[in-house]
């Protein structure tokens, strides 16, 4: 993601610009009376989501979260909804504030970021890296939340993409999963996977080479499992080596 951040930054212009987000929605016609048969086609709301100007990350048309759950019988615990801290922890490093992000992650924390060879193990290593993170590129860029799940109390799936003052970062989009679980009076994410919209859109060219590897694939393990195949094989190596 560190190399995919800064090799564009050198591309976006500094003219402040927010962008605008659509829900999905399906189309809706309205039927104005009995008498008009014609249907009017109605927009679908078009809503803002933050920018640098504003570290608190909000969420364009998502449902309201449920509310702070206790733990057990003991009601003065209130414990946060995994929603919240997701977007607690997404606030956190928009605003540079690793101390408020430490303390959502577990010390066990599991942090895969596909374009890294392993995971980072450990809310430390964890720490580090995105210490690393914010500490390459600039205060201006922004996670900006495209859509979160909040029905969920262990389980949350985020979509986001990043913004340059305002602007849209290209090939920034990425879909995020976290598992939360209770860990001393607190939910803190103990597991965590990014997939990052890739640079290189390679499209059916993909595609093609898949078949090809596979068919590749097929035919090498048809000429290791042919016993006749092995005898021309052998064969032919032993007399690569008389001559």
């Amino acid at each position: 993601m560190l190399m995919l951040l800064s090799s564009a930054l050198s591309h976006i212009s500094s003219s402040p610009f927010l962008p605008y987000h659509t829900t999905k929605t399906h189309p809706k016609f309205v039927t104005r009376n009995a008498r008009a048969s014609r249907r009017r086609w109605l927009p679908p709301t078009v809503t803002r989501v933050s920018s640098s100007d504003d570290p608190t990350v909000a969420v364009a048309s998502s449902p309201p979260p449920p509310p702070p759950t206790t733990v057990g019988d003991d009601e003065s615990v209130v414990v946060e909804s995994a929603a919240d801290v997701v977007r607690n922890f997404y606030a956190g490093i928009n605003g540079r504030d690793l101390a408020s992000v430490e303390d959502l992650i577990a010390d066990n924390c599991v942090y895969e970021d596909l374009i890294f060879p392993r995971p980072f193990v450990g809310c430390k290593e964890i720490l580090q890296f995105f210490e690393k993170f914010i500490g390459s590129v600039s205060t201006d860029l922004q996670f900006v939340i495209d859509d979160l799940s909040t029905e969920d109390s262990s389980a949350v799936g985020v979509t986001w993409h990043l913004e340059w003052k305002r602007r849209p970062f290209p090939f920034s989009k990425g879909c995020s999963f976290y598992r939360l679980e209770v860990v001393n009076n607190k939910r803190q994410i103990v597991y965590g996977r990014d997939s990052v919209e890739p640079a290189i859109k390679p499209g059916e060219t993909a595609l093609v080479c898949n078949l090809v590897n596979r068919a590749c694939a097929h035919i090498i393990v048809q000429m290791t499992t042919d016993k006749s195949y092995n005898n021309v094989l052998h064969r032919d190596c032993k007399t690569i080596k008389i001559k």
